[in-house]
């Protein structure tokens, strides 16, 4: 399927090709287009439109579009993708408070969209870096880093 957006996506139009890619779509191709051009393009190619106003899978109230994408497709029971989004929300509605993630999350997504001004290559990059997101969620949390480091005798 096509899945369609605006272009220089950040935070939430990389969680959702994400959630896409990973949960959804076996076989996913993302468009990344002018704001104005989003609609037009999905009635002419069929692609689904995402992260824009008046589109179903958007933001609605304090939810932001990867909330919108767990709830029509099912996946709002996984736990792991939960914190994720609430980490997203806070991330992608400038709530950087929401959760203690959300900061290092809005910061890397600015870094990513920086270094990369080609849209499917940053994608790319994104992927990886929600993966790790997610595998933090679902196995790392309670994993401590101290310093000094504990030394064998």
């Amino acid at each position: 399927m096509q899945w369609i957006t605006r272009q220089r996506p950040k935070i939430d139009r990389v969680a959702c090709p994400w959630l896409i890619a990973r949960f959804i779509d076996e076989t996913p191709e993302f468009l990344y287009v002018p704001p104005g051009d989003v609609l037009r393009i999905a009635d002419e190619t069929g692609a689904i439109p995402y992260d824009i106003p008046g589109v179903e899978l958007t933001h609605v109230g304090e939810q932001c579009s990867f909330d919108a994408f767990l709830d029509k497709y099912g996946l709002a029971d996984d736990r792991a993708l939960q914190h994720m989004a609430r980490i997203i929300r806070g991330a992608d509605t400038s709530r950087l408070d929401l959760t203690p993630q959300s900061s290092g999350l809005y910061a890397i997504s600015l870094g990513l969209s920086d270094m990369f001004a080609d849209d499917h290559a940053m994608l790319e990059h994104g992927l990886v870096m929600y993966d790790a997101l997610y595998a933090w969620c679902r196995h790392c949390q309670a994993e401590a880093h101290a310093w000094p480091p504990k030394m064998a005798e």
